[in-house]
């Protein structure tokens, strides 16, 4: 049986393009790619692999690392809106499914990308530039796009029909929405909902992230997920904003300060603690305790300190 491989990000356009492939009598393993921006969880995980239990597909999860941070960084063909770089990231996943297609032997490579869904990172220049960048020129098969665009290396070949491929072009949901119908697909995830990068409050997390430290690991990425941030020069300041986060905070490399007495948060200070930077902390930690009184005490490192809430005209000039 011809094996082909497919990325796979949980979402509708991905799962129809993998049942298309199917229908032809193809073995598919889907390849999905983990970071700390997307299926960063474990719970995101085992929704994909119920997918593809459900839809009869082999999953491999790939995890990316700290050369997937670089070029987020600073991405060859750019940022999106935010810190996406969509057309880097694509190339990014498809020379890692190249390798891996390569590794199992698999005929050949597909997307669920559809034309001009998506402006700027789908239209017909962006796709093309994606498949040169990963190595894939010719190569590069999209099920759902397919008549719309150049034959490729698996049609010629006959691995699979264009005849059965489809010509989507847009961004109208409709035709996907009447196809899951046909499949019988009921549960999928939400078109660009799953990117952390796409989302402006996390990308200002991530650029001040980038500004602030020469070597940034993947758990400084993870982190910015967690709690509400602040920035004084040199002083990173994170306040945890439930029990759960707390927990996180509490097993970071820093200062921990929690006000005494009260129900409150852990609050995380990183960089030199200079006595600025501890008083800034500790008045952060008491703004958003249970405390009623301007007053606090606050524990921190087997010290306590007194310190007054701070203003909320000061939170907004020091929240990134």
């Amino acid at each position: 049986m011809i094996k082909a491989v497919g990325l796979f990000s949980g979402g509708l356009d991905s799962l129809l393009a993998i049942k298309l492939i199917q229908k032809q009598g193809i073995d598919v393993i889907a390849v999905a790619f983990r970071s700390p921006f997307f299926i960063a969880n474990q719970e995101k995980k085992k929704k994909l692999e119920k997918t593809a239990k459900t839809h009869k597909f082999k999953i491999k999860f790939i995890e990316l690392g700290t050369d997937y941070l670089n070029m987020v960084k600073k991405p060859k063909h750019g940022h999106g809106k935010n810190m996406n770089p969509c057309i880097d990231c694509h190339a990014f996943m498809l020379k890692k499914a190249k390798a891996y297609a390569k590794k199992i032997k698999a005929k050949f490579i597909f997307t669920g990308e559809v034309l001009n869904e998506r402006p700027m990172s789908q239209n017909r220049g962006s796709l093309n530039i994606v498949e040169k960048e990963a190595g894939l020129k010719g190569k590069l098969l999209r099920p759902l796009s397919a008549k719309l665009l150049k034959e490729t290396e698996a049609e010629k070949k006959a691995y699979v029909d264009r005849n059965k491929l489809l010509g989507l072009n847009g961004r109208s949901r409709k035709p996907q929405f009447a196809l899951a119908k046909k499949f019988k697909i009921k549960k999928f995830e939400t078109p660009g909902g799953g990117c952390v990068l796409t989302y402006e409050a996390y990308s200002n997390k991530l650029r001040d992230l980038f500004k602030h430290k020469k070597i940034p690991s993947l758990e400084d990425a993870k982190l910015l997920k967690t709690g509400r941030h602040f920035r004084k020069g040199k002083n990173k300041i994170i306040v945890g904003r439930n029990h759960e986060e707390n927990k996180i905070l509490a097993k970071q490399k820093g200062l921990k300060f929690e006000a005494k007495g009260v129900m409150g948060p852990t609050t995380l200070l990183t960089g030199k603690p200079t006595k600025k930077a501890i008083e800034l902390a500790a008045s952060l930690t008491a703004r958003y305790s249970d405390a009623e009184e301007d007053k606090v005490a606050v524990k921190y490192n087997n010290k306590e300190i007194i310190v007054n809430k701070i203003k909320e005209e000061k939170i907004k000039k020091i929240r990134i």
